[in-house]
């Protein structure tokens, strides 16, 4: 093969590769994606929002309402990656979730603004802006 094909296809496979990246949200360093709430009900009084922890974190970001009791609920399936350790600094949470299964965290009342929260490495990040 001639240099100059082997250059031509190393060239097409970065691009292929790059736009792969920045289409499926890429892990932590992906593009940013845009806010949810596709995750979030309101069951008897209650707001549900759900997120699957699994090689990251989807949706990473997620808009909700402010002032309702909140329950954050984390579903994994086959997670055995650093995305099956939650931590929320601000609420000291800081929690295994099962390989398989759901986990909820509670928030009686959630103030306006954003709550953040990432994996045990801190390598995925996740966010829940809780809007009034």
């Amino acid at each position: 093969m001639k240099p100059m094909h082997l250059a031509l296809i190393i060239a097409a496979a970065l691009i292929v590769g790059a736009v792969f990246l920045t289409t499926n949200n890429g892990g932590a360093s992906g593009a940013p994606q845009a806010p949810s709430a596709d995750n979030v009900s309101v069951v008897d009084g209650q707001q549900i929002i759900t997120i699957d922890a699994k090689g990251g974190y989807s949706p990473r970001v997620t808009t909700a309402k402010a002032g309702i009791p909140t329950i954050i609920r984390f579903r994994t399936s086959g997670t055995f990656d650093c995305s099956s350790f939650i931590r929320i600094p601000s609420m000291g949470v800081s929690r295994s979730l099962p390989s398989t299964g759901t986990t909820d965290i509670a928030i009686t009342n959630p103030q306006a603004g954003p709550l953040q929260g990432m994996c045990g490495m801190g390598m995925y990040p996740f966010q829940v802006n809780f809007e009034n």
